[in-house]
């Protein structure tokens, strides 16, 4: 499964981005990740069971919303009212699925990740 993701660029604080996933093959797991300079990679938004309950981190709560379009194969990252510390290299991860249970914020159980899209907000 190949990920692509796209959106990203530069905005000012306040303002929104949305980021799109397109997947080469339909995926029920999915996640969306982040990484900023110097700093771990961290989850942001994924979905934790196969009924597509989704969590986000605390950071964003409020601010950006994960959807999913199943038919084409893309998942989105809607972001409001961004803020500088949102800056980061965005990532779309997929698989890893079992059972039920999807691996929402846990990283090392996804199969398959994109090669990013970088967010700027100053």
């Amino acid at each position: 499964v190949q990920l692509v993701e796209s959106g990203g660029g530069s905005v000012q604080a306040g303002e929104s981005l949305r980021l799109s996933c397109a997947a080469s093959g339909y995926q029920v797991c999915m996640g969306w990740f982040r990484q900023a300079p110097g700093k771990e990679r961290e989850g942001v938004a994924a979905i934790y069971s196969t009924g597509g309950a989704t969590e986000y981190a605390d950071s964003v709560k409020g601010r950006f919303s994960f959807s999913r379009d199943n038919a084409k194969k893309m998942v989105y990252l809607q972001m409001n009212s961004l803020k500088p510390e949102d800056t980061a290299m965005y990532y779309c991860a997929a698989g890893g699925g079992r059972g039920f249970a999807c691996p929402g914020f846990t990283q090392h159980e996804y199969n398959y990740w994109g090669q990013g899209t970088q967010v700027t907000v100053s």
